[in-house]
């Protein structure tokens, strides 16, 4: 996990190792500090030597600037490593999330991807800056420290041997017994994350359905999970606070106590042990030790957060797409035929528990299919192995006389256009959205792909005709519009297949019928397959496949599934009121 994190620094790490020197050396100036004003207390001050006074205190004066200095340096250098540590990683994850399949995807879920690219780099960016400039000065302290104390007295230093492995033992109870509590925490800040969203994108269905207080219920439900962990853990880590307290007033007044009687014992007298001077320099070195353990302290507080959000992350970095190039791929699409040799999926690539059970069928170029069935018989994950958004659990599919799987994955998309089931316009201009099809084309072609979507005349309606902005998500336009726009995006790619997964769903017969007339003018060369739920749709369709349960349940022309296959007879007569009865 370290290792694969650490290749996220990358450019930034001159200013990540320039931070730790920086500390050193401010770390090493505060440690002479003590130092010199005890000595400027025994031999400048007790003694009256006014040279000793005004030499080491200029001293002093250089010290202080010096150690300004470098926790200024440091602080500059650690705040740019770990900001550009953090952009790395957001930049290598939405990288990697961009390469994964479907599959991948939804073993993740869209809101825990979003947890981990916003909240766990944020506290990844938090724990980077503490490690590279308070988890190297609050060590290098507490060891500069205890030379320095043992240095000017061996047996009062026997008084922080004592009292650190105490103090360690009690901070890493209290870590051991957190770190769970944060794992579990951030877990939660998924499922808040999900209900968040679903709330916001379907904000109209709630309130139409009058639902406000149940989606507030939910919130507060998952939100209350997170209080009463957070509260959970910061009991706990409240204990840091006093634990702390105890071991600082221990540690001083041992050392106020036993220094006392040393300093008698010495008359003051530097030749002869102890002095006051030497008393002050370890009363704050002891401060200066106690109050870095307890920055360290906060480390292993910050560390065990960071700890589970670093996991989530490492999740997403090592994860590989599903979906391999093979080593020599096909770099090219011979025509729009396809052919499937039963072939079986499952989303959970269990062979036992396939959704979509022996599919066996063959499209020649430039035909029209038709696909119907009821909800839920796999009609979408059928079209989905197509262009391989998807894997075959068994059996195979074939692309221009070959197997799928040996296509170069771009060069097969983008001979393959699919409008999904959920058509998707990003904010920007109509232009944008339609150069995702191509990003070359010319104002002529895409007004051409639009007529024959149907949709160059509601865009020149517009007051700024191509030129207008789409909100996101194509709030500002109806449903069949933004049907009609994506239409026109797939027919940018001037794909060898053209799939439509329920597509013109939201627009009428007449709009639907003028649409399916222009593909069979205009594009008669690319092979055509339209899901829908309209039998109108499809009734002039070289070909009908009629699913059911997973299952191909017959395969025909309107003529001859018309009254000889059931599932389709029973939703033709639905869908024309009985009328041939």
């Amino acid at each position: 996990m370290i290792k694969r994190l650490s290749k996220c620094i990358r450019e930034y790490k001159k200013v990540s190792l320039l931070t730790p020197l920086f500390v050193s050396l401010e770390v090493v100036m505060e440690v002479i500090i003590p130092y010199y004003m005890g000595k400027m207390l025994d031999y400048g001050v007790n003694l009256g030597n006014m040279n000793y006074i005004v030499r080491v205190g200029a001293m002093l004066v250089a010290f202080c600037i010096m150690s300004l200095v470098f926790g200024a340096l440091a602080g500059k250098y650690a705040a740019y490593a770990s900001a550009g540590f953090s952009k790395n990683l957001r930049h290598d994850m939405f990288h990697n999330v961009q390469s994964f399949s479907f599959s991948n995807i939804d073993r993740f879920s869209v809101s825990s991807l979003v947890t981990r690219l916003t909240t766990d780099v944020t506290n990844i960016q938090n724990a980077y800056q503490m490690i590279i400039r308070i988890a190297v000065r609050a060590p290098l302290m507490i060891v500069f420290s205890l030379f320095m104390a043992i240095r000017i007295s061996p047996r009062l230093s026997l008084i922080f041997a004592c009292i650190l492995p105490l103090l360690a033992l009690g901070l890493y109870g209290i870590v051991k017994k957190a770190y769970p509590v944060f794992e579990r925490v951030f877990k939660t800040y998924d499922k808040l994350n999900t209900i968040t969203s679903e709330n916001l994108h379907g904000i109209r269905v709630v309130k139409s359905f009058v639902r406000e207080e149940h989606e507030k219920e939910k919130f507060k439900t998952v939100s209350n999970s997170i209080y009463k962990d957070f509260i959970s853990a910061e009991k706990l880590l409240a204990l840091n606070a006093p634990l702390m307290q105890t071991a600082a007033y221990s540690t001083m007044l041992l050392i106020s106590w036993f220094g006392a009687k040393l300093i008698v014992a010495s008359g003051n007298v530097p030749e002869n042990g102890l002095t006051t001077g030497d008393l002050v320099i370890l009363m704050t070195y002891a401060m200066q030790i106690l109050m870095n353990l307890m920055m360290l302290s906060m480390i292993f507080v910050m560390l065990t957060m960071s700890r589970a959000s670093a996991e989530r992350i490492s999740e997403v970095l090592a994860e590989q797409s599903s979906l391999k190039n093979p080593e020599n791929p096909v770099m090219q699409v011979r025509d729009g035929s396809i052919e499937f040799s039963n072939v079986g999926f499952s989303y959970k690539n269990d062979e036992n528990k396939l959704c979509l059970k022996n599919a066996s069928f063959r499209i020649e170029s430039g035909e029209t299919v038709g696909i119907i069935g009821s909800t839920g018989s796999s009609k979408s994950t059928l079209v989905q192995l197509i262009a391989r958004l998807y894997d075959v659990t068994k059996g195979s599919v074939s692309v221009g006389g070959v197997d799928v799987r040996d296509y170069d994955l771009d060069v097969l998309r983008e001979n393959v256009a699919m409008v999904l089931q959920k058509n998707v316009l990003f904010s920007g201009t109509i232009k944008d959205n339609l150069r995702w099809g191509n990003p070359d084309a010319t104002d002529e072609e895409m007004r051409e792909a639009c007529r024959l979507a149907q949709a160059d005349s509601f865009i020149n309606s517009f007051e700024n005709g191509y030129d207008t902005f789409i909100e996101q998500g194509g709030t500002n336009v109806s449903g069949g519009q933004k049907q009609r726009i994506c239409i026109a995006r797939s027919l940018l790619k001037k794909p060898k297949i053209l799939v439509l997964d329920d597509s013109t769903s939201a627009v009428d017969t007449q709009t639907d019928a003028l649409i399916r007339k222009g593909f069979a003018e205009y594009i008669p060369e690319t092979t055509k397959i339209i899901i829908a739920q309209r039998i109108s749709s499809i009734e002039h369709a070289d070909k009908i496949i009629v699913l059911d349960n997973g299952e191909i349940e017959n395969i025909g022309k309107h003529e001859e599934l018309l009254g000889k296959d059931p599932i389709y007879t029973e939703v033709y007569n639905s869908q024309t009121k009985g009328g041939k009865a």
